[in-house]
């Protein structure tokens, strides 16, 4: 029979996306849930929307509590203190890339990795060395990897994640969606998503 499934839409820049991706893989495993992990990029998405940058960044109220209320939430799910880069948004279009490139066994890994890097231990993911590392912890050929993810084909193939989260309705990170299509966005919402799917839509019909 096959397990109730749960697309997760993350971008890397996103430290709501790092919250959910370091929790996402056991409680889904939990709830029979199957995950696909779906990097990709929310700044085509915000200019379309008529932003200039993040709203973090375009309402400066906000984005001093988004950091406050992040650290808050490491505390709660007993994680390291949240570095604050010194610059936001990031450039995270590497990782991105690379995510995307590799397959879907190996980019969960990678993915809770470079997370973990730039909110954990304030490296900067950008840079071609410190993706190289991140990769060669987990035991990949690291150049390859890289050049393989900055092909043609690559950069194309991540253009064409951009419009399918479009298409599905995706206006921020993190989001997850269902088999019968619900979207759930936020961090707060993972549990909710993670309980809609494993019950194969039941708790949305409930609600109404």
């Amino acid at each position: 029979m096959r397990r109730p499934s749960l697309d997760f839409y993350y971008e890397f820049s996103s430290p709501y996306s790092y919250l959910s991706a370091v929790r996402i893989g056991p409680l889904a495993e939990a709830a029979g849930v199957h995950v696909t992990w779906k990097p990709f990029l929310l700044g085509p998405i915000f200019a379309e929307l008529g932003y200039s940058s993040s709203p973090f960044v375009d309402v400066p109220l906000k984005g001093e509590h988004m950091w406050r209320d992040v650290q808050r939430l490491a505390v709660h799910y007993g994680l390291p203190d949240v570095v604050r880069p010194d610059f936001f948004p990031l450039n995270t279009l590497l990782a991105a890339r690379v995510a995307l490139h590799l397959n879907d066994a190996s980019r969960p890994g990678f993915t809770v990795a470079a997370f973990k890097a730039l909110f954990a231990k304030g490296r900067d993911i950008s840079d071609r060395e410190v993706v190289r590392q991140v990769l060669a912890g987990l035991g990949h050929y690291c150049d390859h990897v890289i050049d393989a993810a900055e092909t043609a084909e690559n950069k194309a193939a991540l253009k064409a994640r951009v419009e399918e989260a479009r298409a599905a309705g995706v206006f921020g990170a993190p989001t997850f969606i269902t088999d019968d299509g619900e979207l759930f966005w936020g961090n707060d919402r993972l549990e909710m998503a993670i309980a809609h799917a494993a019950a194969g839509g039941a708790t949305a019909a409930k609600a109404s």
